[in-house]
């Protein structure tokens, strides 16, 4: 009996070192950036920031590098269909505006849900160019603190 207490105790204590490892690794990583979400019919497509640094304000340098990022997520969008942004409570918060082509195309709004006519992502009056458009999410009402940006393609 003494030999089977003493293996249970050594599974025990390994168990519980693996735990500790497993927390000090957790306690180790970056915390990831809020989430934005893009919705059009029963498509979606969610990232967190091309650029974020944990609430700090960013340049008008790296915002400019951000916009050019070649790893944006693209959606299709059917000009018919609307277009909903969601975005995290945390981005709310701190007031947040569609940019549309690097332009604004919303005043700044603290809900985490909005609609918009897909039509509008591909209309010249807007700014919109072609069969795609980059649209952003950025936070912040005054200075920015992070930004989320998503590529429309025109679903024909």
């Amino acid at each position: 009996m003494t030999m089977q207490s003493a293996v249970r105790r050594r599974r025990a204590v390994a168990a519980a070192g693996a735990v500790s490892a497993g927390l000090l690794v957790l306690s180790a990583c970056d915390k990831p950036s809020p989430m934005s979400t893009i919705t059009v019919g029963s498509n979606s497509v969610s990232s967190e920031a091309t650029c974020y640094d944990d609430g700090a304000t960013l340049k008008t340098t790296e915002l400019a590098g951000c916009l050019k990022d070649s790893g944006i997520k693209t959606i299709s969008v059917d000009p018919d269909e609307t277009v909903r942004f969601g975005v995290d409570p945390e981005i709310a918060e701190e007031g947040w505006t569609i940019l549309m082509n690097g332009q604004p195309l919303t005043d700044a709004s603290t809900k985490t849900y909005r609609t918009i006519p897909g039509s509008v992502f591909f209309n010249a009056q807007y700014g919109a160019q072609g069969n795609s458009t980059l649209v952003s999410i950025k936070e912040g009402e005054q200075d920015v603190t992070g930004l989320w940006s998503f590529k429309l393609k025109k679903d024909a």
